[in-house]
């Protein structure tokens, strides 16, 4: 081989490792927090979005608060949320992390709706918020008495989910204790999974988790909370981006 072909042949190696290189080192966008707002929009939108801007949103479900502190610490490009600003802080501060509100930049990208899940044996398909409130609070015990089958009724809650539980035990318990002897489980996912494979359980969950395995009762008025995202000062490009999207063309991919 002589010199010349050497050089040719060494400069079409370089041009397709810079090519391979080129489509390794595409734009990513990491955002974080609350399972409520990643089930309901990020997730849902992640294929279209990467599809329309060529931006590989990478989505680490943590909690409102952990991915607030997340933010502080450089982690992610944005914070998300179905809870309130003021509720990611306290949580913050509560694990010792300092957020000044005043460096923050909130923006509202939609809506979570809080709602029961049921088994899908279970003939129930409307509850009023009076009845949801006896039934979590231990006064109602048996779904005989809101029209379904002679069976106690298994009341799921989540150890992992403090956000929602404060919502719906101020707005549908009207501050009342839930009963003492519920059924507890973790986090979202945990359940939607306990409810799936128990015939006797009601759980609340956002909209935005239920599929197949679990039946979705409305409440009756809807529980609805704002989904937020939260970053440090105005949002990067990246980041305005995915808000204009999912405001916009993303809107019917999301799960609200």
């Amino acid at each position: 081989m002589n010199t010349q072909q050497l050089i040719s042949r060494l400069a079409i190696a370089a041009s397709l490792l810079t090519a391979a290189t080129g489509v390794g080192a595409a734009e990513e966008l990491k955002i974080g927090g609350g399972g409520a707002a990643m089930s309901g929009i990020f997730l849902p939108v992640k294929p279209a979005f990467e599809k329309a801007s060529g931006i590989t949103l990478i989505n680490l479900q943590s909690s409102p608060k952990d991915g607030l502190v997340d933010l502080s610490k450089g982690k992610v490009e944005a914070a998300v949320a179905a809870v309130s600003i003021d509720s990611m802080i306290a949580g913050a501060a509560g694990d010792g992390v300092k957020v000044d509100k005043a460096t923050l930049q909130v923006s509202e990208v939609g809506r979570n709706r809080t709602v029961l899940f049921v088994h899908p044996s279970n003939k129930v398909s409307k509850l009023s918020k009076e009845q949801v409130k006896e039934i979590f609070t231990g006064a109602i015990t048996n779904w005989q008495e809101v029209g379904g089958e002679d069976k106690e009724i298994i009341v799921v809650w989540g150890k992992g989910t403090p956000g929602q539980n404060a919502q719906f035990s101020k707005e549908v318990l009207d501050g009342a204790a839930v009963a003492k002897d519920v059924l507890e489980s973790g986090n979202y996912v945990k359940i939607k999974e306990t409810v799936a494979a128990t015939p006797e359980a009601i759980g609340i969950d956002p909209f935005g988790i239920a599929d197949a395995s679990v039946k979705v009762i409305e409440n009756d008025p809807p529980l609805t909370s704002p989904i937020i995202l939260v970053t440090t000062g105005k949002p990067s490009a990246k980041v305005q981006k995915l808000i204009d999207f999912v405001k916009g063309e993303g809107k019917p991919f999301t799960k609200q």
